[in-house]
């Protein structure tokens, strides 16, 4: 889940490890059993080999989807879209972004939103996908001014008004 959520992001075998408090032997053998089937790409940057979502691999789409579905994320954005008013993007930032299910979700909203809704969305999806979600709320004109520091952390778009 933590490299097809966001196959943008990579990691290294030590970071997966330690995040899931598993052995590195552990993670070794899945990763090159993920390498072996093509669903994973690696590659040695200084002394750390990264691997990172293949998504050239013809399964890649299912794969993200079934993770996404499986963190909640489909059912937040079908809720979001229908009721929240004048919606203009929806992202992740930070753990979720770089797909670490750490259980808090950081859900960016930009546009007009009807904040009575949002409140009331975000209490019954908290209780449907067992996590907690943070929302930070943002008019056109304060993302524009905040967008350098939200590119600064790691990101997901989740929607876009094109």
């Amino acid at each position: 889940m933590r490299l097809f959520l966001n196959y943008e992001q990579q990691a290294y075998l030590r970071e997966l490890s330690n995040e899931f408090n598993i052995s590195s032997s552990q993670v070794s053998e899945e990763l090159r059993q993920l390498c072996d089937a093509d669903l994973i790409s690696c590659h040695k940057k200084g002394r750390n080999i990264y691997y990172q979502a293949n998504n050239d691999h013809a399964l890649f789409p299912e794969l993200h989807s079934m993770v996404k579905k499986a963190l909640g994320m489909d059912q937040i954005l079908e809720s979001i879209l229908e009721r929240l008013g004048n919606l203009k993007q929806a992202f992740l930032i930070d753990d979720y972004a770089q797909g670490k299910d750490t259980g808090l979700i950081d859900l960016v909203l930009v546009g007009d939103i009807d904040t009575a809704n949002l409140e009331d969305l975000v209490d019954k999806t908290e209780k449907y996908i067992e996590r907690k979600i943070r929302t930070l709320c943002l008019t056109l004109e304060e993302y524009k001014n905040l967008k350098p520091q939200l590119e600064q952390r790691t990101q997901l778009i989740l929607w876009e008004k094109r």
